[in-house]
């Protein structure tokens, strides 16, 4: 109905296609003279199933072969007048263009011509292949002889489709014109900027060449998925305006602050500085105040590359004895990082702001300023890499859900679009049948033959559809003959007896246990390879190995036999395990042959046998699938941009990278990461997509100077982090639809179910036969008692009272279940305890009712708290000796019926004996007064500020804690004190609630663990030998947790989101193995290394080629061949190295190693197996990104599944806070809404429409944005004249401010105070006036 209704407001009456005339055009023009009213202009819009680039719909019949490539009337009626006509190819792709204005007519033979070649689909697919070549031809270093031919051959291909479509659509910038789609803009400009490169004599035009580099980008319009994907990221990008803006403030706020802080500062070095029996000065002195180059007489730290940095300041960085700390030499890093100027302020704080090797910068300036700055990282930290990123992330997840919500409408219509299509045509077939009999019984017997002519045609559409189903099979019918002739095995009798036998055994839950345990062995045995390994583990391995290949031949073999080749191939997990057993078979007799011991890598192949037991690992997959599928013109684009950069890389410094490498390296070798080829280029673009970017723009700049490669850089970084981004999130946005599996299992899990049942079965029988006698003795003895009560009982009571009394047991047991039962279930559906219900013994006011679901029906019925609490009986301790009843207890005794209260008093009398009373009331009385002082408001104050400063107190244990006493005997009598009052805590809550409901509270085992963790610290520094249990005093901080609600409340919540990701992790976890495994088989006992120990630096090949030769080189009778600290010897350092990898930090290292590795025992070489970068970039994008996007999805899942069945609120806070949220909110509007009172006075009224004037606001702004650019122009070394202007520039901003301040307090007078941003304004009023000029700037709220 609704696909119908779309198509009325389509078109009431979907016309059938006409040919485009002369006559048409005309019609055109007429409507198109005439006005058209207003209403018709809103309610015309254009169809979306008619847009350039789709299909027509069937809706408007077949499309006559006279028809294609021909110009035809537009469908739509959007178009009615405007000008236009269409095009349809054979796919029935639409085409639109326009019949008027700059451009040929469309009857005209050349424009035709052009059309036809235009619409081909062979056309758009010639320049695919052209752009794809010329792609390949743009990436090679070494270009070929006849590399120029085919540049011009790609060239004339260009100009003869810029000519086809100017020809074909006229020239002029409006829709459906050429120059009306960027694509083209884009497309022409480079044409021409090649040609004029090419054929122009001047040489100053080179940039020209590099726009060729362009022509990758082709590919997009040639795709309509990456074209649409490009749309909707120009439309995040509109949406992020606004942020990036303030992103882009907040960096020159913070690079201006930076200037003000560290000016100069990172050139401060310690320098040696002449002895008075020195009669030399220093070398290589300079007269410069400012600026004072010095190399030699630094100090530089063993293994440093650059002289230690000092300050002035007590809490810097202090030089040596016989140096001084002075202002001299150049920046760290080769200049490139300091504060001096805002521009190299300002690519510091996009390398703080980006997370890029922050922590070398952090060490830099704390040495050269002071520890206090570390708060100006702090900030910079948070605001940037979590405040400003959740921005992006969140507006970036809006868009995304945007489209994702119009795509699904559009698929919606869609799909009842294409079921409503046969309908449709079933009643026009039918309707026309109808017509055609009327026609008949009315016409004569000579138009019979046509009216049989059109039931013919009505006749062939059913034809065809029946011909549409089997196009849609697979494969041909002949296949399927010969597959049911052939792979269908119907021998005899005997065969099928074997063959049902084979099937019972194949088929039977232990066979797939057995299956298993067997892939779960050789896993192990994968696992267990590590380097150095002895002969004998080497040779059990390998005869485990052909041990899992024979049993997983046999069972591919039974299977065969089992379910015959037919049916055995049709499951996908099926033809999966023939192939690891043929990839198994063909490792056994090609492993010795040289250069084919690869293949062991392809063995961690069997991890992944487990998904087939594994329904999680199976549902993950298909949404993984599924997801990738979806976004393939996402992640085609993303590839797209990669190559591109890579190639624009090559072009611009591959050359530059081979003629200043001197300037990078000493022995003028090029590094491990540069440009010159495009193999290493595209490693350069991926490693910078990978957050690691500043160190290759420092030899960037070496090479190609500095404006060229920041500007290339930034483009990397911003676009491609942008894709990287929408990519990651729709992932997540995927993989947020992911649901555990419950009832969908495959029929391997359900046996793996039935197997174990079997067992647990055959255990509990067997522990029932050795049992028997003892549980035959115990039911005679406890059959002899339950009848002596019986004689006892049934002579004081009649049937009757003792069926009711069974009766009221049973009912009471039942709907205290139930209402356990509901209970339960209503709060573990809440996260967040309901304020109106109060907390009693035997549960503190504290604790969670999810943690205690023993005792969820003790709840306060008093409104006070604390003083009408009464311990119930259910909380009594297991060593109590009285039970304790409330007051309402002891009403409902009283309103017992007398028969129960007898049973219970026969119940409870045999527990009472021996008990006097006036001791059950002492010990009740006990028990009061410590509940009454741990429910006490002040002693929980008291618990938490003594949590706060046990917590505290470990702050001041650092390493030079033995060279102060005082601090080190003051914390340790703290230690004690502490220990002493948990301790005593304790105690007071057993006595209060009972060992029971102490112990299954979870917030109150977390204290005991944190109680017994004191007394061992304690006992530790008793003892010696006990000392490394001080070592676990850190876990104190933990009890922190449970002396808070708001952080209960947030813990709790983070549990409950991130326990049930447990499969997903352990998925993940099993992908991470894999590449462990591989990388043992890769890399195990490849990273020695020889090490020269006076320079700390690796031999070069041609002194030592492998560790025998090494091993002759002793160095102070030490051994110099090591080992890398992070390698792949074995599984646990290989997921140690891979850890590292994933953290991006440090694993540069690990790459530069695995690359240059060689063989075992062998002298590692530079790049000599350059293609391993490979298996770390497939671990970054399998093992890292996809794995961390099925994780944060399951928890956004579980996440929003919690979030509703709170009712949509937020988890992380407390009742509390929602209130206090809710009227901060209230408030916060009251006072927006409450106006600036006018002043009576004339003048003060003339002041205050001044001050409250756009135009005012506008000229302060300025004076702002001025003052700003006046600021950013300050460097380290200019010249006093520029000082003094600026001086004098600033005083004159000082007195316009105090001016602005100046008035609004004469109109505003105490209301001025009420604004935060008028307080910051008077703030930097004042601090422009009492600090020195220059170093405080005023920043107006945008």
């Amino acid at each position: 109905m609704a696909a119908r209704a779309k198509l009325k407001m389509a078109s009431p009456e979907p016309k059938s296609l006409v040919p485009f005339t002369r006559e048409s055009l005309e019609v055109m023009e007429q409507h198109s003279a005439k006005k058209p009213s207003e209403e018709d202009k809103e309610d015309l819009k254009p169809n979306c199933d008619l847009e350039v680039g789709k299909e027509l719909p069937f809706v408007y019949g077949n499309l006559p072969q006279a028809m294609v490539s021909e110009p035809l009337e537009d469908v739509d009626p959007y178009y009615t007048n405007k000008r236009t006509f269409i095009v349809l190819n054979k796919k029935r792709t639409i085409f639109r263009f326009n019949a008027t204005w700059c451009t040929l007519s469309p009857f005209n033979s050349i424009r035709r011509a052009a059309i036809k070649i235009l619409v081909h689909p062979l056309f758009r697919l010639f320049i695919l292949v052209s752009v794809l070549t010329d792609c390949i031809y743009m990436s090679m270093t070494d270009l070929p002889k006849w590399g120029p031919a085919l540049q011009n051959t790609l060239l004339g291909i260009y100009t003869f489709e810029i000519l086809v479509k100017l020809i074909a659509r006229g020239i002029w910038a409006g829709p459906f014109y050429f120059f009306g789609d960027s694509w083209n803009w884009l497309d022409f400009s480079v044409t021409l900027f090649e040609h004029i490169s090419r054929y122009s004599p001047l040489n100053f035009i080179s940039v020209f060449k590099i726009m060729r580099n362009l022509r990758i980008l082709k590919i997009i319009p040639l795709n309509q998925g990456l074209k649409s994907f490009v749309a909707i990221l120009i439309h995040c990008l509109k949406k992020l305006t606004v942020v990036i803006i303030l992103t882009l403030f907040f960096l020159s706020v913070f690079s201006l602050i930076g200037m003000g802080l560290f000016m100069g500062n990172l050139k401060h070095k310690c320098l040696r500085w002449p002895q008075e029996n020195e009669t030399d000065m220093l070398n290589n002195r300079t007269g410069n105040p400012y600026y004072i180059r010095e190399t030699e007489n630094f100090y530089y730290l063993e293994g440093e590359r650059y002289a230690l940095l000092c300050g002035n300041r007590s809490d810097a960085s202090q030089c040596p004895e016989g140096y001084v700390c002075v202002k001299a030499g150049v920046n760290p890093d080769d200049g490139y990082t300091n504060f001096d100027s805002f521009g190299w302020a300002l690519l510091a704080l996009f390398r703080l702001m980006t997370q890029d090797y922050p922590e070398a910068l952090y060490h830099q300036i704390l040495y050269a300023s002071g520890k206090v700055y570390m708060i100006f990282f702090v900030v910079i930290s948070f605001w940037f890499a979590f405040y400003m990123a959740s921005l992006f992330l969140g507006l970036l997840a809006i868009s995304y859900e945007e489209e994702k919500q119009t795509a699904a409408e559009k698929a919606t219509i869609d799909q009842e679009f294409q079921k409503s299509l046969p309908e449709l045509q079933e009643e026009k077939i039918t309707a026309e049948t109808k017509t055609i009999q009327i026609e008949m019984k009315k016409r004569s017997s000579t138009s019979m033959i046509t009216s049989l002519d059109a039931l013919d045609d009505a006749t062939i559409s059913h034809k065809e559809v029946s011909e549409l189903k089997k196009s849609r099979q697979r494969c041909p019918y002949c296949w399927y003959k010969f597959a049911k002739t052939f792979l269908i095995w119907d021998f005899s009798p005997c065969w099928l007896k074997l063959k049902e036998f084979v099937y019972r055994i194949i088929m039977d839950p232990f066979t797939d246990l057995f299956l298993t345990i067997c892939i779960i062995l050789n896993i192990n045995f994968l696992a267990l390879e590590h380097y150095p390994m002895s002969l004998e583990t080497s040779n059990i391995l390998s005869i485990g190995n052909v041990v899992f290949i024979g049993i997983f031949t046999a069972e591919m073999i039974f299977k065969i036999i089992a379910m015959y080749p037919y049916g055995y191939f049709q499951v996908g997990w099926n033809i999966y395990d023939s192939l690891i057993v043929f990839h198994g078979l063909a490792e056994l007799y090609l492993t010795n042959f040289h250069g084919l011991a690869i293949l062991r890598s392809f063995r961690v192949l069997r991890i992944f046998r487990l998904g087939r037991y594994w329904p999680t690992f199976k549902i993950l997959m298909l949404t993984l699938c599924n997801s990738i599928v979806a976004l393939k013109d996402l992640v085609l684009l993303l590839f797209t941009f990669i190559f591109f950069s890579a190639v624009v890389g090559l072009n611009l410094y591959g050359s530059k990278y081979k003629k200043y490498v001197c300037n990078i390296n000493e022995d003028c070798q090029l590094p491990h990461w540069h440009m010159h080829d495009f193999f290493h280029s595209f490693l350069n673009v991926f490693r910078i997509l990978c957050g690691e970017w500043i160190e290759t723009l420092w030899d960037c700049f070496k090479v190609a100077g500095q404006f060229s490669c920041i500007s290339f850089y930034m483009m990397v970084i911003l676009i491609g982090k942008l894709l990287i981004l929408y990519l990651f999130l729709a992932l997540i946005i995927s993989f947020s639809s992911y649901k555990p599996a419950t009832t969908e299992e495959n029929d391997e899990a359900k046996n793996l179910q039935r197997a174990m049942a079997r067992i647990k079965k055959g255990i509990n029988y067997v522990l029932s036969k050795i049992l028997c006698k003892k549980q035959n003795a115990l039911e005679d003895t406890l059959d002899n008692i339950s009848d002596v009560y019986v004689k006892e009982n049934i002579s004081d009571h009649t049937l009757s009272e003792l069926s009711n009394t069974q009766d009221f047991l049973k009912d009471k047991e039942k709907s205290s279940g139930t209402e356990k039962n509901t209970m339960t279930e209503n709060e573990s559906q809440s996260l967040i305890p309901s304020p109106s219900v109060s907390e009693t013994v035997p549960i503190a006011s504290e604790e969670s009712d999810i943690e205690n679901p023993d005792n969820k029906e003790i709840q306060s019925k008093s409104g006070d708290g604390s003083s009408k609490e009464k311990v119930k009986q259910s909380s009594s301790s297991e060593c109590s000796t009285v039970d304790i009843l409330s007051e309402e207890e002891m009403v409902y005794e009283r309103e017992k019926p007398k028969h129960l209260r007898n049973v219970y008093e026969r119940r409870s009398s045999s527990a009472q004996i021996g008990r006097g009373p006036k001791k059950g009331k002492i010990w009740k009385n006990i028990r009061k007064t410590c509940c009454k002082i741990v429910e006490n408001n002040c002693f929980k104050c008291f618990i938490g500020l003594v949590t706060l400063l046990s917590t505290g107190a470990l702050a001041f244990e650092d390493i030079y804690i033995d060279q102060r006493k005082t601090i080190k005997i003051l914390l340790e009598y703290a230690d004690m004190i502490f220990t002493y009052i948990f301790i005593l805590e304790m105690l007071l809550k057993w006595m209060a609630y009972g060992f029971k409901a102490y112990f299954t509270n979870g917030w109150y085992k977390l204290d005991f663990m944190v109680v017994i963790v004191f007394c061992l610290s304690l006992i530790g520094k008793s003892r010696e030998e006990l000392k490394p249990l001080v070592s676990i005093k850190f876990l104190r901080a933990l009890r922190v947790l449970s002396q808070f609600e708001k952080m209960k409340v947030v813990v709790r919540a983070l549990i409950k989101t991130t326990l049930p990701t447990l499969n997903v992790f352990l998925v993940c976890l099993m992908i991470w193995l894999a590449f462990g495994i591989i990388g043992v088989h890769l890399f195990a006992g490849k990273f020695y290394e020889c090490i020269d120990p006076t320079s700390g630096e690796r031999f070069p090949l041609s002194e030592v080629m492998n560790r025998s030769q090494c091993e002759s080189l002793v160095f102070n009778e030490s051994m110099p061949w090591e080992n890398a600290k992070l390698n792949f010897d074995n599984v646990g350092i290989s997921f140690l190295s891979l850890l590292q990898v994933a953290t991006f930090n440090g694993w540069i290292t690990i790459m530069n190693s695995a690359v240059d590795s060689t063989d075992v025992d062998m002298q590692p070489n530079f790049e000599n197996n350059i293609y391993m970068y490979c298996y770390f970039i497939d671990f970054i994008i399998i093992g890292l990104f996809l794995p961390l996007s099925m994780l944060i999805g399951a928890i956004v899942a579980n996440f929003h599944k919690h979030k509703i069945k709170q009712g949509g609120s937020n988890i992380f806070i407390t009742v509390t806070q929602k209130k206090q949220y809710r009227a901060l909110k209230k408030l916060i509007y009251e006072d927006s809404q409450q106006p600036v009172p006018l002043p009576e006075n004339k003048f003060q009224r003339f002041i205050f429409d001044l001050v409250t004037s756009r135009v005012f606001n506008i000229i302060i702004m300025t004076l702002i944005c001025f003052q700003a650019i006046t600021v950013m122009i300050q460097s380290d070394e200019q010249s006093p004249k520029i000082d003094t202007a600026l001086f004098w520039i600033n005083s004159v901003y000082v007195m316009l401010y105090i001016g602005e301040c100046v008035l609004k307090l004469i109109v505003f007078h105490c209301n001025y105070f009420t604004s935060g941003w008028n307080i910051f304004d008077f703030m930097v009023v004042v601090f422009s006036i009492t600090v020195q000029p220059g170093h405080v700037t005023k920043f107006y709220p945008f």
